[in-house]
């Protein structure tokens, strides 16, 4: 009997080695995994931090020439001129200015997609339309900015005789309608999220499907589509080619949508083509023109959070 149990037990050490040394690979193999995912996640901050601090570095050396008051205070943006005038206004008025006029046609046109996506249509129908909008957003936008100045502006000169060539709310509607499908396409998962119990609620009192999608599902998936809205301004705010193109580059301290001016995306263009050397007050200014940027998309973006925070439903 004790050399039956003996020779059991020697049988049974390859067994346990094996499983052993299965256990340590595994846990090898996940902690390599894991710090790959914690190297890939800290890219992303520090890149972040990088395009922080060179803004930061550049345009300190930019207002050691320029006071903070006249930058953020003079209406005139001159900085190629003899002349030069560095007041920030105009840009940032054109910028906000082409965001508004995109974001009157992007939020109620991709609500309304995303409500009919999301409680009207079939199955095949959603799974038809929904990758044909999405494909929207694989546009290059230089192709966008063309068809605002050759096929959007001359219809709205059909409208307004006066309008001239290069415009802010043909950008704008481009822009509008180049962002649709990021909102109707973010607002639709979201009201795809609302549970299904609620609309049935909602039925079983009586409510028709529109009465449900309007004050059941919508108010249940505010959350969501606050951050379909702010994903909209965010891209809006960052447009380039549609506002380099359509809207103009003479920066105009206006809030007219019918008039040229300058956004601070297309400056940004049109000093990095090389009209001003390396290294002078001008080229320094795109630096500065890039923080008032990230700082605007900073602002959305903690709003777009904060309403996600504060009206977050746990199903």
């Amino acid at each position: 009997m004790a050399s039956t149990a003996a020779t059991s037990h020697v049988n049974n050490r390859p067994n346990d080695l094996v499983l052993r040394s299965g256990l340590r690979y595994r846990k090898i193999r996940d902690r390599i995994i894991e710090t790959f995912l914690l190297a890939a996640g800290l890219v992303a901050v520090f890149t972040t931090i990088a395009i922080v601090v060179i803004l930061l570095t550049e345009s300190s050396a930019f207002f050691e020439h320029v006071s903070l008051k006249d930058f953020l205070t003079d209406t005139m943006w001159t900085p190629l001129f003899a002349d030069a005038h560095y007041g920030i206004l105009p840009l940032v008025a054109g910028t906000l200015t082409t965001t508004m006029v995109a974001l009157i046609v992007a939020v109620p046109v991709g609500t309304i997609i995303a409500i009919y996506l999301s409680e009207f249509a079939s199955h095949r129908l959603r799974e038809t339309v929904k990758p044909i909008l999405e494909l929207l957003g694989a546009v290059p936008t230089v192709v966008y900015g063309y068809f605002a100045l050759t096929a959007v502006t001359p219809l709205l000169q059909m409208i307004f005789p006066e309008l001239p060539g290069f415009n802010m709310l043909s950008a704008g509607l481009v822009i509008g309608l180049m962002i649709v499908p990021y909102v109707a396409s973010v607002s639709e998962d979201a009201m795809r999220s609302v549970p299904r119990y609620m609309r049935e609620g909602s039925y079983a009192m009586g409510a028709t499907r529109l009465q449900t999608a309007l004050r059941v599902v919508v108010p249940g998936a505010f959350s969501g589509l606050a951050a379909a809205f702010i994903l909209g301004i965010s891209r809006a705010v960052g447009e380039t080619m549609v506002v380099a193109i359509a809207a103009g580059m003479q920066p105009n301290f206006t809030f007219d949508p019918r008039e040229q001016a300058a956004t601070i995306t297309a400056y940004i263009v049109q000093v990095s083509l090389g009209d001003l050397p390396h290294g002078s007050i001008g080229y320094q200014s795109i630096f500065a023109a890039g923080l008032v940027l990230m700082l605007i998309t900073l602002i959305f973006n903690v709003i777009g959070f904060s309403l996600t925070r504060k009206f977050r439903e746990a199903y």
